[in-house]
């Protein structure tokens, strides 16, 4: 039977007439309890705005005019979407920020399959990594595109994880200073080393790379040190070779150019040298999102990029289950409320998002909460 269970007693209720409106009346023959059936399609439409908020298809596209899709969907634009706390001990672990604006990044961690965690922060510094390392057991490997503050809050809530350097992005270091068409030998020669760097993939390729860096370092050593005097202070004339050089140079001294190679010989197997996994896979369909949804406030495109890292988790909820245990702005804004008076920013976000340790409770489901 469909017939629906009454609140007070839970047993099932039989039909007793209509309304005055025609909605049809249940009534429980045990208690004398009656009510009107009440059917929420908060669920149906919430999945209607997660396929229109992660595809091609416009507002209209829907099966409903504009002002109508925005109107069933309005409140779902208050929800946060967290992270869920899994305890997944994972290999590798890769990690990498999409900025939103000028004060807003979302630092985001993930796997080749799935997405882990993530935290809105204002900027890439220690502390917000820190956040969002704590989100997460600590991974055999962390690959990471040299963030600022990265290291430090790597060496303090994962001190046992290797520290893998993005090949890649290194390579783009030396390009961006050298150009793809360097003049000066030295620059030739550095940015064919940087070139090199995707194809050293065993330990004799390190090695030999290694070898070849130091060699270019030695022989031009003399030719960097070359410098003027303007207004009294000292100017290096090969500034940008010397800014190319700094870019392997660091990852390098703390042996983390070529950690995958050691983790292989270790422990076997294919590691990543690359970020190109979340750059990819991640950041790229956010990106996506963001230009298919040009127009949307600050505060609508970093909840956008909640949605997404949501959606892409190992194991999400359905919409039902998202509505009932998802906070909104007003629990986020009383989450606040203990720490901080300070008004809203202009684009709608708090204005302490990305500190204090309200926020960091906001991010993760906790038992008890502030």
């Amino acid at each position: 039977m469909n017939n629906p269970k009454c609140e007070i007693c839970d047993r099932p209720m039989r039909k007793n007439g209509t309304t005055s409106s025609g909605r049809q009346r249940w009534r429980c023959s045990a208690c004398g309890c009656s009510s009107v059936r009440k059917i929420d399609s908060r669920a149906k439409r919430l999945d209607m705005f997660l396929r229109w908020l992660f595809s091609k298809a416009t507002q209209a596209d829907m099966g409903c005019s504009r002002a109508t899709f925005k109107r069933m969907t309005r409140e779902f634009w208050r929800i946060w979407p967290i992270a869920p706390f899994t305890g997944e001990v994972c290999d590798a672990v890769f990690l990498d920020g999409i900025w939103i604006g000028r004060d807003a990044v979302v630092l985001i961690a993930c796997t080749r399959e799935h997405v882990l965690a993530w935290h809105l922060a204002r900027s890439e510094c220690a502390s917000a990594w820190a956040a969002l390392m704590m989100r997460m057991p600590a991974p055999a490997m962390a690959v990471t595109d040299g963030a600022p503050g990265f290291a430090k809050a790597a060496s303090a809530i994962w001190p046992a994880t290797r520290i893998q350097r993005c090949t890649f992005h290194a390579f783009c270091q030396v390009r961006r200073c050298t150009t793809s068409r360097p003049k000066l030998d030295a620059g030739i020669e550095l940015y064919s080393l940087a070139r090199r760097l995707s194809k050293a993939k065993d330990a004799n390729a390190a090695v030999q790379w290694l070898a070849d860096y130091a060699m270019w370092c030695s022989k031009w050593e003399k030719f960097l040190r070359e410098f003027t005097l303007g207004d009294g202070r000292k100017q290096y004339v090969h500034e940008r070779l010397r800014k190319a050089r700094r870019a392997p140079s660091k990852p390098v001294g703390s042996g983390e150019l070529f950690t995958f190679v050691e983790m292989s010989e270790e422990r076997g197997g294919e590691w990543d040298s690359t970020n190109n996994m979340i750059e990819g896979s991640a950041n790229a369909q956010l990106r996506e999102v963001l230009r298919l949804h040009r127009g949307l406030s600050t505060i609508r495109r970093i909840k956008a990029i909640f949605w997404w890292c949501y959606m892409h988790t190992e194991s999400p909820l359905p919409p039902a289950d998202i509505l009932r245990v998802m906070p909104t702005d007003d629990q986020v804004e009383g989450l606040f409320a203990s720490t901080s008076k300070k008004r809203k920013r202009d684009d709608g976000a708090p204005e302490e998002y990305g500190s204090g340790i309200n926020w960091g409770e906001f991010h993760m489901p906790t038992r008890y909460r502030q």
